[in-house]
């Protein structure tokens, strides 16, 4: 029953991220992230340039800028500015962190990883199973 109950609540919290990725700007890749830790929401964050910067995030070839912030990033750096910990949290992600990302929810002490759609390198998933975060692939 627990199991059951759990699910229901990583889908809704899925149902969120999708929701907060649509605030994104990107037209190649819409990525949100919330962070939930005691079941309440901690952070969230979608995909887009630092503060200040224009809105676009793709150049005239339609790449992705480098200065661009991933949505679990600006959901780890909008946690930094709080009183808020991550250590023990989870992380509820539409798209599965890339590599250099992984570091990132490694190091603020995430310690689960849910997420919809697999990204194109999978390095970031074997990097944080190798790291004991429980990684959990749900669709809705």
């Amino acid at each position: 029953m627990k199991k059951e109950k759990q699910l229901r609540y990583d889908k809704a919290y899925l149902r969120m991220a999708q929701e907060w990725a649509k605030l994104s700007h990107c037209s190649r890749k819409q990525v949100g992230a919330i962070i939930v830790k005691d079941e309440v929401i901690i952070s969230d964050g979608y995909n887009g340039t630092p503060t200040g910067f224009d809105n676009c995030c793709e150049n005239e070839q339609g790449e992705t800028k480098w200065y661009v912030l991933h949505a679990e990033a600006n959901a780890l750096m909008k946690l930094s500015k709080s009183t808020n910990s991550s250590k023990g949290a989870t992380l509820y992600i539409t798209l599965s962190p890339c590599k250099d990302c992984a570091k990132l929810i490694l190091q603020a002490g995430i310690q689960r990883v849910v997420y919809l759609n697999e990204y194109k390198d999978c390095s970031g998933l074997e990097f944080l199973k190798n790291t004991g975060i429980t990684l959990d692939y749900i669709t809705i």
